[in-house]
């Protein structure tokens, strides 16, 4: 499957937004956007206004890479989110929140989306009590996820957790930090998603 293999920080810079692609580095002031807070490439400075279109389709990317997905499968997920009830852009990012690469993230077991892929591709995690290693596995209410048996002494998902647990847990999940185990307990609202996009202009985007 073909993947993003380029700067991480360059995707940032382009969106003009924190994704926190990098984890903690995107809490310092290391962070590329502190510094050069402005797009990539000669003319990054002096890009101009974006049209309609434009606007549409860089929220499209800006989700995208947030949660490091290919363009046909967020398609998948977006005709997904059309049949199902509720706001389509809303329940876009419910779907993708429930994936069990970004609960485990969420849970604090890794840094970042990218660290869960691997982890998760890798079998260190199980779910139900069974080894999952499809990152893009959806989760649903009460589905408990913990860390394989053989795991537990992983120095990075330790490290990941007690910088976690001084930030806080998100309230649709419960973390277990002694048994290196979480509950999935609901799908969060839109209030919960704290993400800095506007998901109606991706419905706009894929509605024309």
């Amino acid at each position: 499957m073909a993947r993003y293999r380029g700067p991480l920080c360059k995707l940032c810079r382009r969106e003009g937004d924190k994704l926190f692609l990098k984890g903690n580095r995107c809490y310092t002031e290391k962070c590329s956007i502190e510094r050069r807070n402005y797009a990539p490439g000669q003319h990054g400075q002096n890009r101009g206004k974006l049209s309609d279109y434009g606007l549409q389709l860089r929220e499209k990317q800006k989700v995208r890479r947030i949660y490091g997905v290919m363009e046909n499968q967020f398609r998948i997920y977006f005709k997904k989110a059309s049949r199902m009830k509720g706001i389509t852009g809303e329940v876009l990012l419910q779907l993708l929140e429930r994936r069990l690469d970004t609960v485990v993230f969420r849970m604090g077991f890794t840094s970042n989306r990218r660290e869960s892929r691997l982890l998760v591709k890798h079998r260190h995690f199980l779910v139900n009590g069974k080894t999952v290693d499809i990152p893009s596995y959806l989760l649903n209410p009460g589905d408990v996820v913990e860390v394989a048996e053989d795991s537990k002494k992983l120095g990075i998902i330790h490290e990941s957790l007690s910088i976690a647990q001084h930030r806080g847990f998100p309230q649709w999940l419960e973390v277990d930090i002694e048994a290196l185990r979480g509950k999935f307990l609901r799908v969060p609202t839109r209030d919960e998603i704290q993400l800095p996009v506007q998901e109606q202009l991706i419905v706009e985007l894929y509605s024309k």
